[in-house]
């Protein structure tokens, strides 16, 4: 095919996919360069609903702030145990109760002292909120796979728009704005250049994006690409008459399969045949949370499932990138900060888009005008 027919059919691709997906792109970026930093926004927000926590040289174990927990919220029997967020650098500890239809409500825990500082619902919270609409524009089910097919045309758009950068013919003049030229001319400038710089960033949050709503069919795909063995879920085995074991025991049996690893989070399994999920870090883990992690069966203990964080397959390595390419955090500050400009650029692309289409079909309408006039009169 002819380099003039590709670029003809990669033009009109990010013309019409631009015009047609903008708005919802710019929802998207507007709420992710907010969400950059939505821990520092959630944070300020807790410091200011359940105040200031002084810093103490010993936490309390897990196993009494979960049965403080319990007992505080016995009298609401549909919430159910589901997790715990453990992070040693957060100001409190955070237990997570599930609904059967998946309705969560967060208690704050003084990991120093034990008192429970109150609760909320996360998704009726600021940060809840802008995630939701980033994330299904909240429109539920429905809206996670809208923004995922989405996110794959976003994907489109930026492998169109760096292979139609006029940079590739004269590089200066790819990254150059010319502010005293005609306005058509400084928008087309402001377009290429947002564009050009953000392409590759804007691409990695794209496919990320999608690959996180459809992550049901990404999975195993990128498994199966990586040619990475795909364990099956961890399952524990129900034994009649035994009570599933305490969560100091499972948490010493997780600390002497991965030692030297602090422990981040806990999933606590809520049926019968699911199993504990200890995620652990180790020093040179550059996740938040870590990627190490030991699965055990909730009656016996044992150990359903390992990963260490230094030996990952592949597939887990790619999908463990996700979340720094996604948020931006795989260079700390300057990478965040960056980012925000990034969540930007949807709405700065979008607005000099469509001038420039619009200067395109103005042209277009004066042309033909031109032409009609321009044919000779029919005589009868």
């Amino acid at each position: 095919m002819k380099t003039k027919t590709l670029r003809s059919i990669a033009f009109s691709l990010h013309r019409y996919i631009g015009l047609a997906v903008g708005l919802i792109l710019i929802i998207v970026g507007v709420t992710g360069s907010f969400l950059v930093f939505q821990k520092e926004f959630d944070q300020y927000l807790l410091q200011r609903q359940f105040g200031q926590i002084t810093p103490q040289p010993q936490r309390i174990a897990i196993e009494p702030v979960v049965n403080t927990v319990k007992a505080a919220y016995r009298d609401r029997p549909e919430l159910k145990l589901a997790s715990i967020d453990t992070l040693p650098h957060n100001p409190t500890y955070r237990v997570r109760l599930r609904t059967e239809d998946d309705k969560t409500t967060d208690v704050y825990v003084n990991p120093y002292t034990g008192k429970i500082l109150g609760d909320r619902n996360w998704d009726n919270t600021l940060i809840g909120i802008v995630f939701q609409l980033h994330y299904a524009l909240l429109a539920g089910d429905i809206g996670i796979k809208i923004v995922g097919v989405v996110a794959f045309l976003l994907l489109i758009l930026t492998i169109t728009g760096i292979f139609l950068w006029s940079g590739w013919r004269k590089l200066i003049s790819g990254f150059k704005i010319k502010w005293q030229a005609h306005p058509k001319r400084v928008n087309y400038d402001v377009h290429k250049v947002a564009g050009i710089i953000t392409a590759i960033f804007l691409g990695l949050t794209a496919f990320t994006g999608f690959c996180w709503n459809f992550y049901e069919y990404a999975e195993p795909a990128i498994y199966a690409l990586t040619l990475s063995p795909h364990k099956p879920e961890p399952v524990s085995q129900p034994i009649p008459g035994k009570s599933t074991i305490g969560i100091t025991e499972i948490l010493k049996i997780a600390d002497a399969a991965l030692p030297n690893a602090e422990t981040t989070y806990i999933n606590f399994p809520t049926a019968p045949e699911e199993a504990f999920a200890i995620y652990k870090k180790r020093p040179q883990e550059s996740n938040e949370y870590g990627d190490s992690s030991v699965y055990l069966d909730q009656y016996s203990g044992k150990i359903l499932k390992l990963i260490d964080g230094r030996n990952l397959p592949l597939a887990e390595k790619v999908l463990g990138s996700f979340t720094p390419l996604h948020y931006g955090t795989f260079w700390g500050l300057p990478s965040r900060i960056l980012y925000v400009f990034v969540g930007l650029a949807p709405l700065i692309l979008f607005v000099t888009g469509f001038v420039m289409w619009r200067y395109r079909y103005r042209g277009k309408k004066i042309a033909d005008r031109v032409d009609v006039a321009r044919e000779p009169v029919q005589r009868h």
